[in-house]
């Protein structure tokens, strides 16, 4: 959808309320975990479509948010849809760092107890992206590297090398998370599965097989 067509786009099948406004429900493509409440204006949802990012409507400061303009927790839509009444938003984005700004991943992060309906508690803040953006990041940079070729990088170098030289580090960290874990250390057993995370999407690229396509295959075994 280009410029002109978002500046275009009929939104009156919306059901904005008497403010103009329509909540949105935030969602992360990746855990699925909801993220956030928040609300849009037709100005707002525009900038959104336009831009590829997130942006609302304070009802507080009266004016538009861009979501991270400030933090650099930018929410990358995904998908957006309107529920059956017209009367609501889902976003679903790929969040990046924390949606909230007392530093949790998510701003639901409070339990609500059936003692008097309080309040209580904390959900584990979550200081570290989850595993499959990390591996889509990582996977970019391998991308990269072999299109590339930038000298002195390990990445190069394995390219180079070639497919045996690659399969044989995929075995030696192999072996070295199996002896992790045989020494029952946390910090070794995270350090070499890390190596051999890293070596196998080498592989992967290597063999022009996406994560995605691991993915896939992965949750068609969940049953």
């Amino acid at each position: 959808m280009d410029a002109n067509q978002i500046e275009t786009l009929d939104l009156a099948g919306i059901r904005w309320d008497s403010q103009g406004l329509v909540p949105a429900i935030v969602q992360d493509v990746e855990t699925k975990d909801v993220l956030m409440l928040a609300y849009m204006n037709e100005e707002s949802l525009r900038r959104t479509l336009r831009e590829r990012k997130a942006c609302y409507y304070s009802r507080s400061r009266q004016s538009l948010w861009l979501k991270g303009e400030t933090s650099g927790h930018f929410q990358e839509i995904i998908d957006i849809k309107f529920d059956c009444d017209q009367d609501a938003l889902l976003l679903t984005v790929k969040q990046i760092g924390m949606a909230c700004h007392e530093n949790h991943f998510s701003c639901f992060h409070y339990d609500l107890t059936r003692d008097g309906f309080k309040v209580t508690g904390e959900a584990e803040v979550r200081s570290e992206p989850p595993l499959g953006r990390t591996l889509e990041l990582l996977t970019d940079v391998i991308h990269s590297r072999n299109q590339e070729r930038p000298e002195g990088a390990y990445t190069t170098y394995l390219f180079e090398k070639g497919i045996d030289k690659i399969l044989k580090k995929v075995g030696e960290e192999s072996a070295e998370v199996i002896i992790a874990a045989k020494n029952a250390d946390p910090e070794e057993i995270k350090c070499e599965v890390a190596d051999l995370f890293y070596h196998v999407l080498v592989m992967l690229e290597e063999r022009g097989v996406g994560v995605g396509e691991i993915a896939k295959e992965l949750l068609a075994r969940r049953k």
